[in-house]
């Protein structure tokens, strides 16, 4: 059924991915060369990001509809949970690596975006904790019959 709880957390979680194209990860007060041109890093700024989110919000949005392969479904929140740590990691390997220099690196402000993969993390791994219990409770019934 589509209306389990861990289907309302994988859909959380796709929201908080796709609500980063909106939500910047940080702000500057200064233009910094490669990332901060226009004083703002959103995931439009690095391709890698950009996939990153995009495939995250699609597997959370799309295992909602594989609640008849339980399997596949906490699989593809693995994945997703995976996703949500690789996000601000690499978001923030990038602006330390190619964004600042030792100069700006106290001009950059972080905002409510960098913390989205947070909450994203927070619901795929609740999201694959209630698929498991029913995986669990299937495989119960199953044993009774």
């Amino acid at each position: 059924m589509i209306q389990r709880v861990q289907s309302i957390f994988l859909f959380l979680s796709g929201i908080s991915f796709f609500s980063l194209f909106g939500i910047p990860f940080a702000t500057s007060s200064v233009p910094v060369p490669n990332l901060f041109n226009d004083l703002i890093y959103n995931v439009q700024d690095n391709a890698i990001l950009m996939v990153l989110c995009v495939l995250g919000g699609v597997l959370s949005i799309g295992a909602i509809f594989l609640f008849n392969n339980r399997g596949l479904q906490l699989k593809m929140s693995y994945v997703v949970t995976v996703m949500s740590i690789l996000l601000p990691l690499v978001a923030v390997l990038l602006v330390t690596n190619e964004g600042t220099g030792t100069a700006n690196f106290d001009k950059i402000d972080d905002k409510l975006g960098i913390y989205l993969p947070v909450l994203s993390l927070i619901f795929s791994i609740l999201a694959a904790r209630f698929i498991q219990k029913d995986e669990n409770t299937v495989r119960s019934m199953d044993r009774l019959r």
